[in-house]
Order: C-alpha cells, then structure tokens, then sequence
C-alpha cells in the first residue's frame, strides 16, 4: 500500500510518500508546495496548492491518504485560511478516488513519537529515525510523513482488528 500524508498550510503544505508491506515502511519522497501569498490573492494560491498536489498524486499514485485534523487557535482569520488549505487537502485525494483518513496532532505526535503533547523538533527526529539516511525537505514534510505513518499504523491495527474478529467469528 502507498500512503500519501498531508500537512496542510496556505504557505508551506508538506506531502509524504511511504510504501507499507506489513509492518515495514519505506520513504518514498516527500516535499513542500508553496504559495506565495506575497504576489498572489487568496483564490490563485489555493489554485497553486490544488496543482502542485494534483502533480504529486499523479507522479506517486497513493492509494491512501491522510491528513491532520485543523487545530483552532485564537486567530479566527489564520484558523479559516487553514481551513481553505485543508479544503484542497481533502479535495484532492477525493478527486483521484481516495477516501482520506483524518488524525488529531495528539494522535499523530502519540503514534511517532508516543507522547501525544511531542514538540515539532522530537515529531522530525523520530520520522529521521524511522526512514534512516533520507533528506527531508523541511518540518512541513516531516510532520506529513509523520501522519503518513500514523495512517499506516492505523490500517494495519484495523486490518488486525478484522482478521481477529474474522476468526472469532469462523
């Protein structure tokens, strides 16, 4: 199974790319899109993210996808320009057929990190652990593998989950 992580951002919206066979995980890339909101209205950056994302799902052909939950902070208007971004992370998956899996931060940093309260720096030293030697673009694309990993561990405790009750039930 190939799992994409997204970590929306107006500006900075990080992609990760890993493989799943069993229990192994393996990076497939990972990356930054931009938007330049000093050129652009608000409108042409989204346009922007949607296409940089849309040529990511093209060229790694996920068959997962995961995104993190918006956190609502005092800033309403930061807070709904988010929101906009995480539109286009969700809308995009959806448009290549994906149904996307959606995780809180605490869930993520927990799953990584296993501590639900993790700093950004101990998130992106754990993803550095858990794909040795691999560059990562920054800690947009590292919090994005981080969710990808969280979605991995997440399917294959479901899938354990079923086949459990499958042989319970047979």
């Amino acid at each position: 199974m190939r799992v994409i992580g997204i970590d929306p951002g107006l500006r900075n919206l990080g992609w990760g790319v890993i493989d799943v066979q069993g229990a192994r995980l393996t990076h497939v890339a990972n990356g930054i899109c931009h938007s330049d909101g000093a050129k652009d209205d608000l409108a042409r950056r989204l346009c922007s993210l949607h296409s940089q994302l849309s040529e990511i799902f093209r060229k790694f052909s996920p068959d997962s996808a995961a995104i993190e939950h918006t956190f609502v902070n005092k800033d309403a208007v930061a807070t709904l320009k988010l929101g906009q971004a995480r539109g286009i992370a969700l809308l995009v998956p959806a448009q290549f057929g994906l149904e996307v899996g959606e995780y809180a931060p605490n869930a993520v940093k927990k799953t990584v990190v296993g501590v639900g309260h993790a700093a950004k720096q101990q998130v992106e030293h754990m993803v550095k652990l858990h794909f040795p030697g691999v560059q990562i673009v920054g800690a947009d694309a590292a919090d994005a593998l981080a969710i990808a990993v969280c979605h991995a561990h997440h399917c294959q405790s479901a899938g354990r989950l079923q086949a459990a009750l499958l042989k319970a039930a047979g």
